[in-house]
């Protein structure tokens, strides 16, 4: 009986033993945040069912903590692939910037000596140097104008045309102009030149002049330049000394404008002075003549093209006081239909 009361209180003191120490674990352990599921599945694995309290005071609840969302599972195939654009790309743009630096206008594939004073001596031309000249033997033939018109008194026709021959730097020209009406020379001349050029584009002439009409024959030495002005303008300025101490200058300009490959606009402007009267040929000092006339010409070759035009004349001071004794009117207007070839 004593033995049995024993053992009774031995069981009794283990179990409230074991409830206060079990009360003291729960009371006393903090709180912990929950571990990551592992990524190999996106489940969260099922938690253990919690075991059973024991009794005893029932302790109070404690606040809810909200979980942590899970991560997302890794992709290492994705996480790599992306690596390697990422790589590309960058291997691409440097890539494109080397070629870029390579082919900017400012680069240098090849580092350049530094010019030095020898250098530049080397490609200093020579002095008095001259450019090399073609002694082939040229000529040219060129109508300029060959054209009709209907005169007061008659059918007319007028020329004006220029040849040469020679090499680059010695020519022979020959010029010539004049105007017949009704089968009546009014005005005929013919020049002998020699020329040289002076400058480029620019030819000095010097020769002689002989003069048929109108009036008698008379004879001129001659000397002047042929070449082309600024803008394209050909010009051909003559001046002129007789005998008795005559004297004489004509100045030529004309210009052509392309309006197509084929059809061009020629203006031109002619101008005749003469140092004092001469009432047989009946000119006038000053300014005596000038005439303007604007052609348009279609060409069907290089070397062959008809025009239409019309061309104003125009007499000044003693020479139109003349042309009124006579009878003549100072100024003319007509229209001219002709062609210019050359060879």
């Amino acid at each position: 009986m004593k033995t049995r009361s024993i053992t009774t209180l031995a069981v009794g003191l283990l179990l409230s033993t074991g409830a206060a120490a079990q009360h003291h674990d729960h009371s006393s352990m903090p709180m912990t945040m929950p571990m990551p599921q592992p990524a190999q599945s996106p489940k969260a694995a099922p938690q253990p069912k919690a075991a059973p309290k024991p009794a005893g005071k029932p302790k109070p609840k404690p606040k809810p903590v909200s979980k942590p969302a899970a991560e997302k599972p890794v992709d290492h195939s994705t996480m790599d692939h992306s690596q390697m654009q990422m790589d590309r790309s960058t291997m691409y743009h440097s890539q494109m910037q080397m070629d870029h630096s390579m082919s900017a206008p400012g680069a240098l594939r090849t580092p350049i000596p530094e010019l030095t004073d020898a250098d530049r001596e080397a490609a200093r031309p020579p002095a008095h140097d001259h450019p090399v000249h073609d002694n082939t033997v040229h000529s040219k033939v060129m109508f300029n104008r060959l054209e009709a018109f209907d005169a007061d008194h008659g059918n007319g026709l007028a020329w004006e045309g220029q040849a040469w021959v020679g090499t680059d730097t010695d020519k022979l020209w020959l010029r010539s102009e004049g105007e017949r009406v009704d089968d009546r020379t009014e005005a005929a001349d013919l020049e002998v030149m020699y020329g040289r050029p002076i400058a480029r584009w620019w030819d000095v002439v010097g020769g002689v002049r002989h003069d048929f009409k109108p009036g008698a024959s008379q004879d001129w030495a001659a000397i002047g330049v042929v070449g082309i002005a600024p803008y394209k303008f050909e010009v051909e300025a003559t001046a002129y000394l007789g005998a008795s101490g005559r004297t004489a200058a004509r100045i030529e300009a004309e210009y052509e404008l392309l309006l197509t490959n084929r059809l061009i606009l020629q203006p031109l402007v002619e101008a005749n002075f003469n140092g004092k009267d001469d009432e047989r040929r009946g000119v006038g000092s000053g300014l005596s003549t000038m005439e303007a006339g604007l052609r348009l010409r279609y060409e069907v070759h290089r070397k062959f093209a008809p025009y239409i035009g019309v061309v104003h004349e125009r007499a000044f001071g003693d020479t139109a006081d003349f042309r009124r004794a006579l009878g003549e009117d100072k100024s003319d207007t007509r229209i001219v239909a002709g062609v210019r070839v050359w060879f």
